[in-house]
Order: C-alpha cells, then sequence, then structure tokens
C-alpha cells in the first residue's frame, strides 16, 4: 500500500482509502461531473470485478476515483479514473494513478486514455497501443436486403458459455472468464455457428443513456456485422453505443448506416510491449473502456 495516504494540493486537503459499494452514488455524482454516462448499476458491475480507492476532501466528498482490474496472474487494466479539472491540474490525477499502480505490482497494464488524461499516462511510462473509437446514437433498423444474410447468426443459450469464454481467450490472449461470465449475466448474445462449431459472438446489455454492444469476437467484418445486426435491429430507436478500434471500412459504415456516428476518441495504451494473440479471430468490440 502507498503510504502517501493524504495530500495537500493548494487549499485541497486530501485523503485516500479504498473504494466500496457504500460509495456507488457518489461516484455517479462524480462521473457525472466529468459527462460520463455510467449509472450506479455500470459502478456496481465494475465494483464487482474490480478494486479501487477515492480521494476524498476533509468532509468526506469524493472528488477522485481510480480502479484496476486484475485478469489472471499477470495482466490488468485500470479504469474509472477521475478527478476535477482543477484537481487533475494541480497533480491529484498522478497521485490517485501511483496508488492503483502500486496495486498492479508486475502485471502487464492497458487502459484507455482520453485526451485529457494522456500527457499524465506518457509521463507514467504507458505507450500509445492504438485507438478506440466510441460510435453512438438513435439505432436504425437495418434493412435485410442491405445485408449478406448469415442464416448461422443465432440467439446465444445457456449451453455456449464454455465456448463463449474459450473463444474469447484465444482472440484476447488472456483468460478474462470472470468478465466475460459476469457480463453474459446482464446481456443478450448473439452467436455465429458453422459445422456445429461456435465461430463469433456479439453480447449487448444496457449501459449508460441506452445499451452497449460489446464484446464482439468474429473472424471478419462481415461475420461481425451479422452478429451485431440483430442488435442494432432489436434496440430500433433507441440509444445504441459500440467501442472499437476496428477502422476496416465495411464494418464502419456499418455502425454508420445503423445510426451509430463517430463521437469520441481514446488512445489504448500499456506499460510494457504486449504479447500479440495469436489467432484468426479479431475484437470488434471492447467490453468497454474501463475492461477492454
Amino acid at each position: 500500500m502507498p503510504s502517501e495516504t493524504s495530500k495537500r494540493l493548494e487549499t485541497y486537503e486530501l485523503t485516500i482509502r479504498e473504494m466500496t459499494l457504500e460509495d456507488i452514488d457518489k461516484l455517479h455524482e462524480l462521473s457525472i461531473t466529468v459527462l460520463w454516462p455510467h449509472r450506479p448499476e455500470d459502478w456496481r458491475m465494475l465494483l464487482t470485478l474490480g478494486k479501487g480507492f477515492v480521494g476524498c476532501d476533509p468532509i468526506g466528498r469524493i472528488v477522485a476515483s481510480g480502479m484496476w482490474f486484475p485478469i489472471g496472474s499477470d495482466f490488468t487494466t485500470i479504469g474509472m479514473v477521475i478527478t476535477s479539472p482543477r484537481l487533475q491540474a494541480l497533480g491529484g490525477g498522478r497521485w490517485m494513478m501511483k496508488h492503483v499502480m502500486a496495486q498492479c505490482e508486475d502485471r502487464d497494464i492497458v487502459l484507455s486514455s482520453t485526451k485529457a488524461g494522456y500527457r499524465l499516462y506518457t509521463s507514467l511510462s504507458f505507450q500509445p497501443v492504438s485507438t478506440i473509437f466510441q460510435y453512438q446514437g438513435i439505432a436504425t433498423s437495418i434493412d435485410p436486403s442491405h445485408l449478406v444474410v448469415n442464416e448461422s447468426v443465432r440467439q446465444l443459450e445457456p449451453k455456449d458459455t464454455e465456448s463463449i469464454l474459450q473463444l474469447d481467450k484465444s482472440t484476447f490472449g488472456t483468460d478474462r472468464s470472470n468478465i466475460i461470465k459476469t457480463v453474459l449475466e446482464k446481456s443478450q448474445g448473439s452467436v455465429l455457428v458453422r459445422n456445429n462449431k461456435i465461430l463469433g459472438f456479439a453480447l449487448c446489455r444496457k449501459f449508460g443513456r441506452g445499451h452497449v454492444i460489446g464484446p464482439v469476437v468474429a473472424q471478419n467484418s462481415a461475420d461481425a456485422i451479422a452478429l451485431i445486426a440483430p442488435h442494432v435491429n432489436q434496440h430500433a430507436g433507441q440509444f445504441l453505443r459500440i467501442d472499437t478500434a476496428e477502422q476496416d471500412k465495411l464494418f464502419t459504415d456499418f455502425l454508420n448506416t445503423s445510426g451509430m456516428q463517430e463521437f469520441d476518441t481514446v488512445t489504448a495504451m500499456t506499460n510494457k510491449p504486449l504479447k500479440k494473440a495469436e489467432s484468426e479471430f479479431h475484437s470488434f468490440a471492447l467490453v468497454s473502456q474501463a475492461l477492454a
């Protein structure tokens, strides 16, 4: 545990402590101040998957947060690092990140950096890996005549869980069964089946202003589109979001046709060179920016 559990930032006297479920309402208020869409329910799911710290002012208000999500024994993501702009300028973000990083020890770390946080993370020796594109908007029904109909796509069933976990592991390069199982409990899913074998899946769950699609695993853009299309049609007229590093034009044109326009970008960053998973499958959407 880092020794510096209190810090004065000009007129701010801050203390740091472990994050608990009792903090959810205050954490929700904190994320609203930086215009993040997380609902209390979204915070609650993250707290079941990770650990974190909160920074508090002298009267107990939460003014900073940071979380880490261990995956296996040697990998973790960091997310939900929030400070007010003034505290960020005074070093509040660096203070929080040092506490979170101390818990990660020698693990490989991946995080999604906003534009505001990029300078901080580079100063902590993180290097950019890829750009993550946030697409969102009011979903528009997809005319089947505009798609190559894939009759092998069906609704996900409980019996598919083990196949999905194995497919995700081979694609991601690390076993993150704890995350996928938790997301599965809150999601509706689609799977692509050929020769009685699952060759792709997409999950969709409530998040923020509406629903988010992710993760999505497939061999190519056409398969990813076939997996995502049922979720777009199911939520037509509703707010829908997807976070993806994919830049293939077939895929991005489909997202635009579906009513999801590029809204923002973040930068995936790591503290160590990542080992690329050797797989014929590809990740077409993140679980979330905090969880990768």
